[in-house]
């Protein structure tokens, strides 16, 4: 496990929650996809994160999702089944605050927690007695989920995916008129420095004309990425929250073929 000093609480400010967070709730369990189970994993005394497992079978490679801001797990219903007939298992964490999770956001709240919930998705795999790969995914803020879990524990996963992620939090902000005053942005830079450190298979995926995360930070990504085998996918013609409509058949078989080829034997 890498040794990271970063000290996020300068993000959990107000002004800079408000934009960086868009909390929805959900209060029902059902779901529309028949192979679809709720789970909670407990964070904090009292406080737990709702998840859905959109579940395949014992063999298949299981994906840890990170969803993106102003979405919720239960968002993954209809999609879910893209990820399952590729013989994928899907699971999708929520944050505090969002789908049926307890508590209330905080950059430094969603950073600690993403440990909690992957030993909580790893307990259920035990249960389960999975025997395929894990990787680890996140779609915009998620990826600082997915990238922080990668830094700490890429010996113990297969591979990182990155969709629509940005490279650092301080440009993010910047970009809706946040500033930050008193900022060092050398603590708490996510995504862009962490990277650095990651060796384990990454592919990076990102709309060509995303207009809330220029394609420019996922080029960064890439570039920065201490991965030898890594792999950037542009989706054209696509913008933050089109790309897998516009873009569906380039952007599952980007994924099915990164998991294909980085899946421990069975």
């Amino acid at each position: 496990m890498e040794k990271d000093e970063s000290d996020l609480s300068i993000f959990d400010q107000p002004h800079v929650l408000q934009i960086m967070f868009y909390p929805r709730r959900d209060f029902g369990e059902s779901s529309s996809t028949s192979n679809a189970s709720v789970h909670f994993i407990e964070v904090d005394e009292g406080i737990s994160i709702g998840c859905r497992f959109y579940w395949v079978d014992t063999d298949s490679p299981n994906i840890l999702y990170f969803h993106g801001n102003g979405e919720i797990a239960s968002d993954y219903d209809p999609i879910a089944p893209q990820y399952n007939r590729r013989k994928i298992n899907l699971f999708v964490a929520d944050y505090r605050g969002y789908g049926m999770s307890g508590g209330h956001p905080t950059a430094t709240s969603m950073i600690r927690d993403a440990h909690k919930v992957l030993q909580g998705f790893r307990e259920i795999l035990r249960e389960r007695e999975a025997k395929g790969s894990l990787f680890l995914m996140g779609r915009s803020l998620g990826s600082a989920s997915a990238i922080e879990l990668a830094f700490h524990y890429q010996a113990e996963v297969e591979g990182l995916i990155v969709e629509s992620g940005f490279a650092d939090a301080f440009g993010l902000l910047s970009r809706f008129g946040v500033s930050i005053k008193g900022a060092r942005e050398e603590r708490g830079s996510f995504n862009l420095k962490k990277i650095r450190a990651i060796s384990i298979p990454t592919l990076i995926i990102h709309s060509q004309y995303d207009h809330i995360i220029p394609v420019d930070e996922g080029v960064q990504l890439h570039k920065a990425s201490g991965a030898k085998e890594k792999e950037l996918v542009i989706i054209p013609n696509a913008n933050h929250n089109d790309l897998m409509v516009v873009g569906m058949d380039q952007y599952f078989e980007a994924i099915e073929k990164f998991v294909s080829a980085n899946r421990s034997p069975s």
